[in-house]
């Protein structure tokens, strides 16, 4: 797990549409504090600050410390609302957790040692079918990311779930043991394009054929008509 961040917020006086116009003038975002069986808490956040941590692709399985009036309150973000057209946050939603809290996290994974995997090197691709996994745990144990090793794997091979090993509490929500990614042959180019170009040649080379013995008819034709008119002229003499 990364190492939690701490934000700054204020309490929120009030509820409703215009209350929450008046914070977004303000350069603030409305927010909420909820779960661990106590009373949600209306705050508001810096807005500069929130978009920073929204930025971040692990925004939802990222601890947060918010600190209101001296008093920490350890949080998951678990919704962000965005403007449609700006995309600066609307609205965020904070659940408070426990030791013994335990949530569904969505996970990303990534691949190493791609260099020493022989099916990719003789031109094959690595075929991710899962980008993130779900996975059940405590919000203090959620993975930042799972790392699967490619080295060794030829074409045809498959990554499964169980090829790595997760920390301790922590389990996908699916029992069964799914594909992560395969190493898929490479993709070769169509030989139709390579027969309909040698055919296109052939035509070509065809028809300069036809042309040039068309030229030589011409010509016979024209030299035997010259020389008979030549014959007559002399006859007539």
């Amino acid at each position: 797990m990364a190492e939690a961040t701490t934000i700054s917020a204020e309490l929120r006086d009030g509820t409703g549409k215009g209350v929450a116009r008046a914070v977004r003038r303000m350069g603030r975002v409305p927010a909420v504090i909820y779960g661990d069986k106590s009373q949600p808490i209306s705050i508001t956040v810096d807005r500069k600050e929130l978009s920073l941590l929204a930025d971040d692709p692990r925004f939802f399985i990222h601890v947060v410390d918010v600190e209101v009036d001296g008093q920490k309150h350890q949080v998951l973000p678990r919704d962000l609302q965005l403007h449609p057209v700006t995309d600066r946050p609307m609205h965020v939603d904070f659940l408070r957790f426990s030791a013994n809290t335990r949530i569904v996290a969505s996970v990303p994974v990534s691949f190493i040692n791609e260099e020493e995997s022989p099916g990719l090197k003789r031109g094959g691709v690595l075929n991710v079918v899962r980008r993130e996994i779900e996975l059940h745990c405590s919000p203090l144990a959620i993975p930042q990311e799972l790392v699967f090793d490619v080295e060794g794997l030829d074409i045809g091979a498959s990554i499964h779930i169980q090829s790595i090993e997760l920390p301790e509490g922590v389990e996908p929500t699916t029992d069964r043991d799914f594909t992560v990614a395969t190493i898929a042959a490479p993709t070769l180019m169509p030989v139709e394009e390579e027969e309909e170009e040698e055919d296109e040649e052939g035509l070509e080379g065809e028809e300069g054929e036809e042309g040039a013995e068309g030229e030589e008819g011409a010509e016979g034709e024209e030299g035997e008509g010259g020389e008979g008119g030549k014959e007559k002229a002399e006859s007539d003499d």
